[in-house]
């Protein structure tokens, strides 16, 4: 027996409703009229602070018992070292935006726009955030009076669910060739991810070097550091506690042979567990 016409015809309603829900749940995720969100500084700036107390910082400076630990000091302070004169403007264009917010532009993108002091010198910053059904793509352009003018600094993507993403640094407007490659991923539930840093700069003999930091819920260590050096063939591996801060260290370079060398909650070397 066929259906009756008022029964069709409710069905047909009830089924265009559902796709309207579907088609609206859908369109919101992405709705290009709301502003993006910022991905969290984490993503661009590496936690390097275990590493940085006074009095044992460097394996010349502090007892001899404390060894493993201040050559795991040794190798996180020159990445820090480095890094924190080569990245003083894009990092500081990226923490002042959290302070501002967005306009939206004619080709539905979002703007932050903004002054920032780096290093002491007044900088001018725009950030473009746009969103499509893969993720938000950033754009930053930096200006410095009488220097250069909407330099290209750094481009970035994230995922939806601002979980993970990557971005790419440019090394200077005088000399704009690729940099810096990052890499990120966090878990904000359990407050767990990683952050990596990759040389990528052409024809540079460590080209491919990178450190990779992150945070797990591990025993007996919950964090850790990979640095390696294409130019030595060596890989530097350091995992620590950041509750009871002891820890250990290999760097087969440096010890002679594979072995992990372990530091104690008090920083003194130990024989590993």
């Amino acid at each position: 027996m066929g259906r009756s016409p008022r029964t069709v015809a409710v069905a047909a309603g009830l089924l265009l409703a559902g796709v309207l829900v579907v088609s609206c749940d859908k369109d919101e995720s992405t709705n290009p009229t709301d502003a993006p969100e910022l991905p969290p500084a984490s993503s661009m700036v590496m936690d390097f602070s275990d590493f940085q107390e006074a009095g044992v910082a460097r394996p010349s400076l502090a007892p001899a018992s404390h060894d493993n630990w201040g050559w795991a000091v040794l190798n996180v302070a020159v990445w820090n070292t480095v890094l924190t004169v080569t990245m003083v403007v894009p990092v500081a264009s990226f923490v002042e935006a959290f302070n501002h917010e967005p306009e939206p532009q004619a080709d539905g993108s979002w703007r932050w726009s903004y002054g920032f002091s780096a290093a002491g010198v007044v900088h001018t910053a725009k950030l473009y955030g746009r969103i499509d059904l893969n993720g938000t793509y950033w754009d930053m352009y930096i200006s410095k009076s009488g220097s250069y003018t909407d330099f290209r600094w750094y481009t970035g993507q994230t995922d939806l669910a601002i979980t993970q993403g990557t971005w790419t640094l440019y090394q200077a407007p005088e000399t704009p060739t690729p940099f810096l490659g990052i890499e990120w991923h966090r878990t904000p539930a359990d407050s767990t991810g990683d952050l990596r840093y990759t040389n990528i700069i052409p024809s540079h003999p460590d080209s491919g070097g990178f450190v990779h930091y992150g945070l797990a819920n591990d025993l007996p260590y919950n964090a850790f550091y990979d640095i390696h050096s294409p130019s030595q063939a060596n890989t530097v591996s350091i995992e620590w506690n950041r509750d009871t801060n002891d820890g250990s260290i290999r760097d087969p370079h440096h010890f002679g042979d594979m072995s992990w060398y372990c530091w104690s909650s008090t920083l003194d070397d130990v024989v590993c567990p």
